[in-house]
């Protein structure tokens, strides 16, 4: 996963990249219903899950077996990286020239990039980051994102406050 190791059951990117309009997996309700289970709580028990949606506990560990191969959902452990020493993060919004997956996979390949998407506006791709300190942002942006072959500009947003991130949408 990431580097702050950032992540939900269900949260998209997690399990690895994602389609734009591609093949979306069809849920029934049971499986839905698990889902929704360990976005509460990633470490609830199959027993305690299959008590919840109406199945055995195998039953369960079976599933989510099938969820998490088909690249549905992944659990881990979601942290504060203020609590691991990274004070700061940013959105860095990149304007690029040509083919802007290759730019977008060579950005996920770098450490401190948590978090990686193609967009459409003003900027052509944004990447979050995750560094301990100022220092090692500028370090990042000069010696690694800037000299990538395609960037053309790019823009720092610096967090100053984490207001709200959430991963339990549910499945809708």
């Amino acid at each position: 996963m990431s580097s702050n190791g950032r992540g939900s059951a269900g949260k998209p990117g997690s399990a690895g990249k994602t389609g734009s309009a591609g093949k979306t997996a069809q849920l029934d309700e049971v499986s839905k219903k698990i889902i929704e289970q360990l976005q509460v709580d990633g470490r609830r028990s199959y027993a305690e899950i299959g008590k919840a949606v109406g199945l055995s506990e195998a039953a369960v560990r079976q599933r989510v077996q099938k969820l998490t191969e088909a690249g549905v959902m992944q659990v881990v452990a979601v942290t504060d990286p203020m609590q691991l020493g990274f004070y700061r993060q940013a959105m860095i919004g990149i304007r690029a020239t040509g083919d802007t997956r290759v730019l977008a996979d060579q950005l996920a390949e770098i450490p401190a990039v948590d978090y990686v998407v193609l967009t459409a506006g003003s900027f052509d791709i944004l990447a979050e980051v995750v560094c301990e300190n100022d220092d090692e942002l500028i370090a990042l942006l000069n010696s690694q994102i800037r000299l990538l072959e395609g960037v053309v500009s790019t823009e720092t947003f610096v967090y100053l406050k984490l207001h709200k991130q959430l991963y339990n949408w549910g499945t809708r």
